[in-house]
């Protein structure tokens, strides 16, 4: 059984009367070679274990079983899992857990799960939109054990991860994916190759979990806090922004740190680089 072709799936919908949900993002692979090309991208090897977020109808997840010592699949909708023990029916190296991801420890779960030591492990994820940045960053700031992400997002959404200062997609989101991880698209998904089809097209990115953050900081907090505030409102200058969001410093104050990080107060903070905002955060952290 090949849950990828489009004949077996709507024959799985219809034998189980499934219901698609489209609040849980439910769009279902029916490219085999892109299944594939996103295993090759996850690049396992036999001892490895992979966590995969929304299995869909097992699909994706029978290949990493393939590949993987163990996979690892956590599921929201309990009303899909019929379906995957059919389409999982036989592969002994498949748990899967009924979860909400955002919420979910995923240090524990494979503790929980690995059937054995695990040390690293890889993540491969078909992402709704409605939780695609929240759970990029719940698998980021998290910490976990993660050494590479493999996720399909909206197009839109790998142009803002990968995007360079100065261009309008270049954001919070940008700086904060790129402070923890080197990211990569890895190639685009045509919206045609899912049933049902959605409104957009997809791509499928890598994100590389670095050993220490891209840029050194003297406290992150004020980092990204920082990040947030020159991004909240794109069209002001720096230190418009600065002194809006942070009232509490005066705006001679912000003036001040901004030169102390050699950076021009006129500038927007769609411009900063990771580098440029680590320098403005730490001449910031020693005012404090």
């Amino acid at each position: 059984m090949d849950p990828a072709s489009p004949g077996v799936i709507r024959r799985l919908i219809e034998e189980h009367q499934f219901k698609i949900k489209k609040s849980l993002g439910q769009n279902f692979l029916t490219d085999g070679n892109i299944i594939n090309k996103i295993v090759d991208t996850v690049e396992l090897t036999p001892g490895e274990v992979v966590v995969e977020i929304g299995p869909g109808l097992g699909a994706l997840t029978r290949r990493l079983a393939s590949k993987a010592r163990r996979v690892i699949a956590v599921e929201i909708d309990r009303s899909v899992f019929p379906i995957l023990a059919e389409t999982l029916a036989g592969l002994d190296n498949v748990v899967l857990v009924q979860a909400d991801a955002l919420k979910t420890d995923f240090d524990r779960l494979v503790q929980d799960n690995a059937g054995g030591p695990a040390g690293k492990f890889k993540v491969a994820a078909n992402l709704p939109y409605y939780i695609t940045t929240p759970l990029i960053m719940h698998l980021l700031e998290g910490r976990f054990a993660i050494d590479k992400a493999v996720v399909m997002v909206q197009e839109e959404v790998a142009r803002r991860l990968t995007a360079a200062p100065g261009t309008r997609e270049y954001g919070a989101l940008t700086v904060a994916a790129n402070f923890y991880a080197e990211v990569k698209t890895a190639f685009k998904v045509p919206r045609t190759v899912f049933i049902p089809r959605p409104e957009v097209d997809s791509a499928v990115v890598s994100l590389t979990v670095r050993n220490a953050p891209a840029v050194p900081v003297l406290d992150e907090a004020d980092y990204f806090a920082l990040v947030r505030a020159a991004f909240q409102q794109r069209r002001k200058t720096l230190l418009n922004a600065l002194s809006s969001a942070q009232s509490c410093v005066s705006r001679e104050k912000w003036l001040n740190i901004l030169r102390q990080a050699g950076i021009n107060p006129a500038r927007r903070g769609e411009t900063l680089s990771m580098q440029e905002f680590a320098r403005l955060a730490d001449a910031y952290s020693r005012t404090r």
